[in-house]
């Protein structure tokens, strides 16, 4: 048996986004696994201030993809990860906060993980019409869309990805060296 944290970043180095799925449903177990693993994302002040919202009608999701040229993938499920602006304000947070960015991104993360460690192809999609996505989930006032992570099963075979180059160097430079 490895130990855990091999195990981790074994899911970190192989998870990819996934940009062909099948037909195949999400079901509701692993849309609970994710959803749980999501709970222990890390959030700014521990306050929670991003609702998500899980879309699996697909009539919806089709509705979805016509507002959201970013979302190439035909999804089983989708998880719209929300800013609860009228909420964050009663914490003190302005609308502009960067922390209410960054958590965005921390449970964008955790959500891809996670759906990567039990199976499902995940991406994330962040080109799509806030405003027609909001109306098309009915959303509450003060409930921004901030991303869309698509779920569903990966296909065998998958578009190329691009190709990376020395992903360490591209992504970090040793400026005391």
């Amino acid at each position: 048996m490895t130990e855990p944290s091999a195990d981790v970043l074994r899911i970190i180095r192989s998870r990819r986004v996934t940009r062909a799925l099948t037909a195949q449903p999400v079901t509701p177990d692993q849309l609970d696994t994710v959803l749980e693993a999501a709970s222990f994302a890390p959030s700014a002040g521990n306050r929670r201030l991003h609702p998500l919202v899980v879309v699996t009608d697909s009539r919806r999701l089709a509705v979805l993809r016509l507002v959201s040229p970013g979302m190439l993938q035909r999804p089983a499920a989708a998880i719209v990860i929300c800013i609860d602006a009228a909420n964050a304000r009663r914490y003190g947070f302005r609308p502009d906060t960067p922390g209410l960015y960054v958590d965005v991104g921390t449970l964008a993360a955790t959500i891809l993980l996670a759906a990567h460690a039990i199976g499902l192809g995940s991406g994330p999609v962040t080109s799509f019409s806030r405003a027609a996505a909001a109306h098309v989930l009915g959303l509450p006032d003060g409930w921004g869309p901030r991303l869309i992570v698509c779920l569903g099963h990966p296909a065998d075979n998958q578009p190329a990805g691009m190709r990376a180059k020395r992903r360490r160097e591209a992504l970090a430079r040793t400026l005391w060296r």
